[in-house]
């Protein structure tokens, strides 16, 4: 009875062990992160507060008014009777003494006028009275006018010390401004400087922990590139296998099995496709699912055709492993369909 032989080509035992090792090695590093907790690596405990330099410079802001009082000040010294508190108080008593020297001058000039009347022969006469009567009223008018002069003179002086009392508040008040926004510009300033700081520990930390969590999938993911690249460099090793011709009911088993190969083909089923990134080059990211899962264009090694899909370490709840340790994705459990393109 006839034999057929049946050719194999497989891995040198090193690399398949290779491959083993590797397959173990993803699939704990893809199933230390199904239960990952994001909020070690995202969250506000990664966003630096205020510092106490910049809270103390709201809390100056806060208190800008401080100068209040020396508008307030300012205000006293204007108005009409503002004059008032700057009034000499001596004041009264030199436009007293005045008005008394000014009265002794005064009575000075009646005996001159007494004499001329003497002198006219009209002494004791209405001439002399008139005389007298104009004297005495250009005497009352000059010392109301000098009376004046002198309150107008103190008045001036007053209004003059309440001006200058004035400009020096108002310019005490914006001294005061000037320097307190100095000083809340200067805290800001720093305190910004220290957020800063504070926010780049922050981001190092967050790096961090984002390295312990993701390093294992990573270490595996750099060691099955170092595998794949001895698969596709290191010479394969054939094995042949010598089997008797098939019987009669194994000719119809198998002419069953063509039927169904060449229905599946024309019926592709979305079930159990493999999805394995190991097997899988010239990957990149095309879109978004409805749900969020990210859509790939590959190439599966040794084929030249692209396809469209998802990988299986992101889908671990429509993945399966394979005895050979890669993994195949039911698509009926997503929402991208898994398709031949372009």
């Amino acid at each position: 009875m006839a034999e057929i032989t049946q050719t194999q080509t497989l891995p040198a035992p090193f690399i398949e062990a290779l491959g083993k090792t590797y397959g173990e090695d993803l699939t704990s590093a893809i199933g230390g992160l199904k239960g990952l907790d994001v909020s070690k690596i995202y969250g506000p405990q990664y966003v630096a507060p205020q510092s106490a330099l910049q809270e103390q410079a709201q809390q100056l802001a806060s208190g800008l008014g401080a100068y209040q009082p020396y508008l307030q000040a300012a205000q006293a010294a204007t108005g009409p009777q503002a004059y008032q508190q700057y009034m000499s108080p001596y004041q009264q008593d030199v436009i007293n003494t005045t008005l008394s020297q000014y009265d002794i001058q005064a009575q000075k000039g009646l005996p001159a006028l007494a004499a001329q009347a003497i002198g006219a022969g009209a002494y004791g006469g209405g001439r002399e009275g008139v005389q007298r009567a104009e004297y005495q009223s250009q005497s009352d008018l000059n010392r109301a006018l000098l009376q004046a002069q002198l309150q107008q003179q103190g008045y001036s002086q007053a209004q003059q010390l309440a001006a200058n009392q004035y400009n020096q508040q108002l310019g005490l008040a914006g001294q005061a401004q000037g320097l307190q926004a100095q000083q809340i510009s200067g805290l800001s300033a720093l305190g910004q400087q220290q957020q800063a700081q504070r926010q780049a520990e922050l981001e190092a930390q967050k790096q961090l922990e984002y390295q312990k969590i993701y390093q294992p999938l990573q270490t595996a993911q750099q060691f099955g590139s170092g595998v794949m690249g001895l698969i596709s460099g290191y010479p394969q090793q054939t094995q042949q296998q010598i089997a008797p011709s098939p019987t009669a009911l194994q000719t119809g088993l198998g002419t069953l099995a063509t039927l169904a190969g060449i229905y599946k083909s024309f019926n592709p089923s979305p079930i159990n496709i493999l999805s394995d990134m190991r097997v899988k080059e010239n990957i990149s990211l095309i879109g978004k699912s409805p749900s969020g899962l990210n859509i790939y264009k590959f190439k599966y090694l040794n084929d030249n055709s692209y396809y469209q899909g998802v990988m299986a370490h992101e889908v671990p709840y429509a993945s399966t492993l394979r005895e050979d340790g890669l993994y195949t994705v039911d698509y009926s459990k997503v929402d991208v369909e898994f398709k031949k393109v372009n």
